[in-house]
């Protein structure tokens, strides 16, 4: 059974998660990709939260957090950041699974609405995103890896 835990986002664990997320992603756009890794109060709550998923085996396998944005136009809001599942994992609904709860601990803050930016290559997550109701809206922020920007209005 697969489980989520809340972790610092500088947590060892947490890190290096992050790291194979960044070489993914600059394999991917090679020339393109500026890697950051976040500062840990960026996923402190209520600010946000950073989650590990670990398989049944308890092997951290993926990771996600929310942190929250100014209010936008619907109120309180909150960004995804770093949705990340190892490849091997993919297909199963962990990435739905992992989605699902960074929405209920936004609901939980009195979050109107979340957002995100991804790069129209991560084909895969772009299914995710329109599957759980995300929309393309317009830019919000000026991310130089990204090139497509998703919201949700979540009802209360």
């Amino acid at each position: 059974m697969v489980s989520l835990s809340p972790t610092p986002v500088d947590d060892p664990t947490a890190r290096a998660l992050l790291d194979e997320y960044v070489a993914m992603r600059a394999a991917s756009f090679p020339g393109t990709y500026t890697p950051a890794h976040p500062p840990r109060a960026m996923f402190d709550p209520p600010a946000g939260v950073f989650l590990v998923l670990r398989d049944d085996q308890e092997a951290p396998v993926g990771c996600g957090g929310i942190r929250r944005l100014p209010d936008g136009e619907a109120g309180v809001r909150y960004e995804v950041k770093h949705l990340f599942l190892q490849p091997s994992t993919r297909g199963r609904g962990w990435g739905r699974l992992l989605l699902n709860e960074l929405e209920r601990r936004a609901r939980e803050w009195g979050a109107a609405g979340l957002v995100l930016d991804t790069h129209h290559t991560l084909e895969a997550a772009g299914g995710l995103y329109a599957a759980s109701g995300f929309v393309p809206i317009e830019p919000y922020n000026d991310n130089a890896n990204a090139t497509r920007w998703y919201g949700k209005r979540l009802e209360p």
